[in-house]
């Protein structure tokens, strides 16, 4: 009996709402700000009132053209921890236009100069291709504005002459952290997975 008590026990903490972290796949066509002057739509829209009420603020941002995984926190400190550059890994899928090669692979890696900073991706997998377009798995551990699009925008297409360009962008995970939410819907995270996430980013 004591064996089943302690089984139970484990499996209550593991479905324990985090009180400091929330996740939400943000759709395109949404702001990441609490407001917009041009009145476009922006990813609170898609959040219960109190989110905004109660001062959650996203972590990093998406652009408008991109969606996928978006934490949101009401701790600063907890915040500026995770997007601390070297602390998390984010991860991303992406379609490309353009052929993209090995010697592009080579060159994300190592870094390009776009407007006077040093964009690199800690890795790139290629995982498929359609007619001119390349599928693409990034992986990066800072976020400067725009990093994978304009890290990309950088690079030439060997055939055409044309810049490479990031058609669609999505992330999938930040940290040992996976996106498992449907397009524009929320949840808590989990405190087991609070715990995963934020072991060893802070000092």
């Amino acid at each position: 009996m004591k064996l089943i008590n302690n089984n139970s026990e484990n499996i209550t903490k593991e479905l324990i709402n985090s009180k400091e972290l929330l996740v939400l796949n943000k759709p395109k066509g949404y702001v990441v700000t609490r407001s917009d002057e041009r009145r476009r739509k922006t990813v609170y829209d898609l959040l219960p009132d109190w989110v905004f009420d109660d001062g959650w603020m996203p972590i990093g941002r998406l652009d408008l053209e991109s969606k996928g995984l978006l934490l949101f926190t009401t701790n600063g400190r907890l915040g500026n921890a995770l997007t601390k550059p070297g602390n998390c890994i984010k991860t991303y899928q992406i379609w490309v236009r353009g052929h993209v090669t090995d010697e592009h692979i080579v060159q994300a890696i190592r870094g390009v100069e776009s407007k006077d900073e040093l964009l690199k991706a800690l890795s790139v997998k290629k995982i498929g291709t359609g007619g001119a377009k390349t599928k693409l798995i990034v992986q990066i551990d800072e976020g400067k504005n725009r990093h994978i699009r304009r890290l990309f925008g950088e690079l030439k297409d060997l055939k055409f002459g044309t810049s490479l360009k990031v058609l669609s962008l999505n992330r999938i995970s930040i940290g040992n952290f996976n996106l498992d939410v449907e397009i524009g819907k929320w949840r808590y995270l989990l405190l087991d997975e609070e715990k995963r996430l934020t072991k060893g980013i802070f000092p």
